[in-house]
């Protein structure tokens, strides 16, 4: 029995989020079905990051057992049965004990959000027709990198043992006439990366001040964030492992 590791990129529009679900098309339920007719068997796939209903991936990360032969060709076949917006990118043998969640050592968000009227990015960026004061806004994303309880920024009952996170990196920028949000952590809350973005605008518009933003992280309570910023503006854009799981993959030309 080989691991494997699937490496995909996805456009969320059309699905309800990255986990398979009762009554709910997702993007694992359309891999697995994918890969049950291309080798024509069942599989159960493990994924790294669970993104929300909407949400987009330039980089997200699968793993499942098999005694199957899986060739270089596996990847052009799968993506041959894949819809146009799931597109698996490549695949990894891997040490059988390695595991494409708790292996992650860091995962990397973005969000965009655009002020000016552009058909082009409706279902990828956040329509967010105000100023806003960018200067504050970097404020705000360096406070966050000081800070390591994320209670006020996660959704109820997710179910997780601890809220606690370590930022590495916390920037806005302007990119392709968007505002852009960069984070890179350790790990993620669910809902906290919009969390943190509609509660740091609140701070670019006047409605927040940096002190009272702080006062709503200290709170650990989700009832003084905001969540208003929409799933479509958020890409998972990275998860990143250390060399002994995904390089030496690399390295010996085993990537499928």
């Amino acid at each position: 029995m080989q691991r494997y590791f699937l490496e995909v990129a996805y456009k969320g529009t059309n699905y309800s989020g990255f986990q398979v679900q009762a009554n709910a098309n997702t993007i694992q339920a359309e891999v697995e079905k994918a890969l049950a007719v291309l080798f024509r068997q069942p599989f159960q796939l493990t994924g790294s990051s669970r993104t929300d209903a909407g949400v987009h991936a330039l980089q997200n990360f699968f793993h499942f057992d098999t005694e199957l032969c899986i060739t270089a060709k596996s990847t052009y076949n799968l993506n041959s049965i894949l819809p146009a917006d799931i597109a698996a990118k490549a695949i990894y043998p891997v040490n059988n004990e390695c595991h494409c969640r708790f292996n992650a050592i860091s995962r990397e968000y973005k969000y965009q959000i655009f002020s000016k009227k552009n058909p082009f990015l409706q279902q990828t960026a956040y329509y967010y027709p105000y100023s806003v004061d960018i200067e504050k806004l970097q404020v705000a994303a360096d406070i966050i990198k000081s800070y390591t309880d994320f209670t006020s920024f996660s959704k109820r009952n997710t179910q997780v043992k601890t809220n606690l996170c370590h930022i590495k990196h916390s920037q806005w920028s302007f990119q392709n006439d968007c505002i852009v949000y960069n984070v890179t952590g350790n790990r993620f809350l669910r809902g906290m990366v919009r969390g943190l973005v509609a509660t740091m605008l609140k701070t670019a518009r006047g409605q927040l001040t940096i002190e009272q933003l702080k006062t709503v992280i200290e709170s650990r309570n989700c009832i003084n964030a905001d969540f208003s910023a929409p799933s479509h503006g958020l890409f998972l854009m990275k998860v990143n492992y250390s060399s002994d799981v995904l390089l030496l993959s690399h390295e010996h030309g085993h990537v499928l």
